[in-house]
């Protein structure tokens, strides 16, 4: 007779804590050491984009990266959005979805599904899809993925593990800068500990895993692609805005790292200062076509120009929340946290609370 599977459901105590990207890090170690994995995201979330294409499209990467079978797939059984939110509270959805949650434990085979908990604590409750109650409704062990802002994290755990009480089997911390990561180290993770909230993982900072492809700033922006087509791979790291005279643009663009560079259509000058330095991507405003000898010389150094129908407020605006709504879809960014999670993330505790028994034993 097969075996039932256990559970693990992975959230977050805010969106975009980098919870995608500790899933996929886990699944692939855990089966790197034979272990067999299933994967799920119970409830999708779509604002603004068509009901249940993000959360297929996050599915299938998850699957095709992995390599997992159909079988190894548990269906998003709700996609969240304004539409699906006014249908519940005007009485026209009375759909128990506990009970189509619970077909989930019909799985047979599998050691260990892992499942893709909503965006926050409180997410899905309308549904009866919170994390504490798809936890409670599959009998999952729960690990909270937290990014580091401040010291204010720790109230904000320690209130979730009240919430969550034993089924809290760990936290990552993730996004901690370099220079505070000793200080977590040494005084957080400890004083967490002693009030029973393992630390699994600390996870430092990493501009690449915050960075953006310039094919997707093409699409956030709208925009014209007037040169290197080809070339919209390149990962933005950093933003600069050629505001300035060009001496000081120059100084300022030196400081930058793969930046995009948002200028003026009319400022060849800025343009040109820009293309010497490490520029990705450069953003032209105002309906401007850029100069010849501008054109010319990114099409030498297969920089991609972009032309945006918006000013420069606007530009900036989605160009920053592009950067504070990164997936893990690109396979530097993947290969990036397979490292992470070898280094910074503690496996083998993982394995031992969840009671899994690999195949092949960890390196």
């Amino acid at each position: 007779m097969p075996k039932s599977a256990k559970y693990l459901l992975v959230g977050s105590t805010e969106a975009y804590c980098g919870k995608s990207a500790t899933v996929l890090g886990i699944a692939h170690h855990l089966k790197e050491r034979g272990l067999d994995i299933a994967y799920g995201k119970p409830l999708g979330t779509v604002w603004g984009g068509p009901q249940g294409k993000e959360s297929d499209k996050d599915i299938q990467f998850v699957a095709q990266i992995l390599g997992l079978p159909e079988n190894r797939l548990q269906p998003t059984i709700l996609s969240l959005d304004e539409a699906t939110i006014q249908k519940r509270i005007r009485g026209n959805d009375t759909i128990d979805y506990s009970q189509i949650l619970l077909k989930y434990r019909d799985m047979q085979g599998p050691d260990l599904v892992l499942l893709e908990g909503p965006e926050n604590l409180e997410e899905g409750t309308l549904f009866d899809l919170s994390l504490e109650q798809v936890a409670d409704i599959l009998d999952a062990r729960v690990m909270l993925v937290a990014r580091f802002h401040s010291l204010l994290i720790v109230g904000s755990l320690i209130s979730a593990r009240r919430r969550l009480g034993d089924r809290l089997l760990g936290v990552v911390i993730n996004d901690i800068p370099e220079d505070r990561l000793e200080e977590v180290k040494t005084t957080v993770q400890p004083f967490l500990e002693q009030h029973g909230i393992p630390i699994l993982g600390l996870f430092p900072s990493s501009a690449l895993l915050r960075s953006v492809s310039v094919a997707d700033l093409v699409k956030q922006l709208s925009a014209e692609v007037l040169c290197c087509p080809d070339r919209l791979d390149l990962m933005v790291e950093t933003l600069s805005i050629g505001a300035m005279n060009v001496n000081s643009a120059l100084k300022y663009f030196r400081k930058g790292r793969n930046m995009a560079v948002v200028t003026g259509g009319d400022r060849a000058d800025i343009q040109l200062a820009a293309l010497e330095t490490s520029t990705q991507c450069l953003i032209l405003t105002g309906q401007m076509p850029p100069s010849p000898a501008v054109l010319s010389r990114a099409e030498d150094l297969e920089i991609p120009i972009l032309s945006v129908d918006l000013d420069t407020l606007n530009t900036v605006e989605i160009i920053d929340r592009a950067f504070g709504q990164v997936r893990v879809h690109e396979s530097i960014k993947v290969q990036y946290v397979y490292k992470l999670m070898a280094e910074h993330f503690n496996m083998e505790r993982l394995i031992q609370d969840l009671d899994l028994e690999p195949a092949i034993a960890g390196t």
